[in-house]
């Protein structure tokens, strides 16, 4: 991977952007992407777009969600201990234990979600996992007061781990879902402006919102934009390890390639024609099925103006909702590489509509 593309994909998983907080990570990925878009802008919620060849036919919309999981401030009681809720999904199961960020208005607040000592559990007994209200963060406050003199209700919440080598390709963050997302939509943009003699299409990369908490911003963009074609980067769940069950969640692996889906939201004509792309290219890429649903953006996008043909393509990543999420670069590079070959294979007049 080019030096300026891992450092940026660096940047923005280090920048927390937590969802309906996504602001600092919107910007991270806007300075990125304004070097080589003809235009950029951000709409009411914080939604950002970056498009080239604005004059182009028809209308690719590269997408990948900004927001992380995470947490919000819900009370500080008398002792200064902070309670709080899950933004999105994180998993009850990993938070003890773990340092966190309280993004307050004066800057990061670190704390520690507490937990009892080993020594001081009932062992008799079989451990419960806690409800969320159950648990507190711990930022060393005297009281109520001097607490409240450094966060607030509605501070938003991420774990403090950053991004980290694992080995050879192999790298680890806490936000790879989704930020490797819109990674792959600005790395697409980029590629894409390096070949802007051959591209027919007007091509706009998105950064969403609040994904996690219900693909708002998807279905936003999805209505303001109108693409005739929109192909959405998100993580998929790699189960090359030894305690996910193939059976159930199929074999998908790091380092193979994205994973191109079939079924629901996943367009037949469009799946068809990155599969050819993907073929005629040598890029690496694995099989998976949307039986009912996608569970990402491109749930919230094919159901705009009509229907929008629409793709989910899936990242290979271990360990999803924790703060040890693990990708393949090699995977993020093939995505990007695929969806450019897809942008600069169509022609003006193409039509993606299913044949009956």
């Amino acid at each position: 991977m080019k030096t300026a593309s891992l450092e940026f994909l660096s940047k923005l998983l280090e920048t927390p952007s937590p969802s309906s907080g996504e602001t600092a990570g919107q910007r991270v990925w806007l300075d990125y992407v304004g070097a080589f878009a003809d235009r950029v802008e951000t709409d009411a919620y914080g939604n950002a777009l970056a498009t080239i060849n604005p004059g182009g036919h028809p209308k690719i919309m590269i997408v990948g969600h900004s927001d992380e999981i995470g947490f919000q401030v819900q009370y500080i009681d008398e002792e200064g201990f902070i309670y709080f809720q899950p933004v999105g999904g994180p998993d009850p199961a990993l938070a003890r234990g773990q340092r966190v960020h309280i993004h307050s208005a004066h800057g990061p607040v670190l704390g520690v979600i507490g937990s009892l000592a080993v020594h001081m559990q009932d062992r008799s007994k079989k451990a419960e996992i806690p409800d969320w209200h159950e648990m507190f963060i711990d930022i060393g406050a005297e009281n109520k007061k001097n607490a409240e003199k450094r966060v607030a209700v509605g501070d938003l919440i991420t774990y403090t781990v950053g991004f980290q080598k694992l080995h050879g390709d192999i790298y680890i963050a806490r936000a790879c879902d989704n930020r490797v997302g819109t990674f792959i939509a600005a790395e697409t943009l980029r590629l894409c402006a390096e070949n802007k003699k051959k591209l027919k299409a007007c091509i706009v990369a998105a950064s969403s919102v609040q994904e996690e908490n219900g693909l708002y911003g998807a279905a936003m963009i999805g209505y303001s934009v109108r693409p005739d074609v929109a192909l959405v980067a998100d993580v998929g769940q790699a189960t090359d390890i030894p305690i996910a069950s193939k059976k159930k969640f199929g074999d998908a692996r790091l380092g193979r390639g994205p994973i191109l889906s079939k079924g629901s939201v996943n367009h037949p004509v469009v799946v068809g024609r990155l599969e050819k792309l993907a073929q005629k290219n040598k890029i690496a890429y694995q099989h998976g099925i949307d039986p009912r649903w996608s569970g990402t953006d491109a749930d919230a996008i094919f159901r705009q103006r009509g229907g929008i043909p629409s793709v989910s393509v899936g990242i290979p990543n271990r360990y999803m909702h924790t703060p040890i999420e693990a990708v393949h670069i090699g995977d993020l590079e093939n995505t990007a590489r695929l969806f450019a070959e897809f942008a600069l294979d169509v022609r003006t007049g193409d039509s993606f509509k299913v044949k009956i």
